[in-house]
């Protein structure tokens, strides 16, 4: 017999690592409340917890987001230059 694997939504994640966090309950509590085992509840909260100042990082103006469609542009060029080459060196 298979047992199908539970996917949680980061939203629900989220929330349950929020309410780790806040230690109004205790992870064993909270695993018993959102049917999740402790060692994943604790997962979700050090990711949580080491991963919290990202959300507070200013967007780049200069990172990869403004670079990426000119270089979508080349690559696409590239592209069409090495099927057309490619096309005559198949009639050859």
């Amino acid at each position: 017999m298979s047992v199908k694997r539970r996917r949680f939504t980061s939203q629900f994640k989220a929330k349950v690592a929020l309410e780790a966090v806040k230690g109004q309950r205790t992870i064993g509590e909270l695993a018993g409340l959102y049917q999740v085992h402790p060692s994943r509840i604790a997962a979700w909260k050090k990711h949580l917890v080491d991963y919290s100042a990202m959300a507070f990082n200013e967007p780049s103006t200069t990172g990869s987001n403004g670079a990426a469609p000119a270089l979508t542009g080349q690559l696409y060029e590239q592209i069409s230059r090495l099927q057309m080459e490619l096309s005559r060196l198949k009639k050859i």
